[in-house]
């Protein structure tokens, strides 16, 4: 991929009915959907349904809306998400989202990136069984805000943890963000609260 990629670690398959609900979340966002096998979804979500005006002006960064970085319920967030309709044309980010793991697909992609993590494995207090991968198709500063927000909105969803990969210099930044679990080697670990946060940080960047 051409952008930053985020990692939800699960701690079990998928039920058909969150499947399902992944599936309708994907769909509700998008406007190109396209899902190649099941939960492998192939789309462009504008980044006003997530919050965030792509205005493709320098100062490109808005305020984002209660309902994604409040404290809103799961389900009235979800709604608000599905719901969202920009009043001007907005550009679609393309996004692969993917499930991966055993009797679901790209099982060697996710026995490659889950191979020997015993420190991740002790912060998340499991051994990830499927993943869900969120991969940015584009690198400007909106497809990295855009890829927090969306996988937020994924977990919200399917729950799970997040990987985030960190930059040089970012650890002491996002140290004392809420839903931070803690770090493994060059990674954060934490909620869909954390993703928000770290959005709404200065320093936030996401590795390509």
């Amino acid at each position: 991929m051409s952008g930053p990629t985020l990692v939800i670690d699960l701690a079990e398959p998928l039920s058909p009915a969150r499947l399902r609900d992944f599936r309708e979340l994907m769909v509700g966002l998008s406007t190109h959907f396209a899902e190649k096998r099941p939960g492998f979804f192939d789309v462009n979500v504008p980044a006003g349904r997530l919050g965030v005006e792509d205005s493709r002006e320098e100062d490109w960064r808005k305020p984002f809306p209660l309902p994604l970085l409040g404290d809103a319920p799961a389900d009235e967030e979800l709604t608000a998400l599905v719901g969202f309709n920009p009043q001007r044309e907005d550009w679609g980010r393309p996004f692969l989202v993917y499930l991966m793991g055993p009797d679901v697909g790209d099982e060697s992609t996710f026995e490659a990136e889950h191979a020997d993590e015993p420190e991740v494995e002790a912060l998340l207090g499991f051994r990830p069984t499927h993943a869900v991968n969120v991969s940015a198709c584009c690198n400007r500063e909106i497809d990295h805000v855009a890829t927090a927000l969306l996988t937020a909105a994924v977990m919200d969803v399917i729950g799970g943890v997040a990987k985030v990969e960190l930059l040089d210099g970012q650890e002491s930044a996002v140290a004392g963000l809420p839903g931070m679990s803690g770090f493994a080697d060059w990674m954060a670990l934490g909620t869909a609260e954390f993703l928000r946060a770290w959005v709404g940080h200065p320093a936030f960047r996401l590795v390509k």
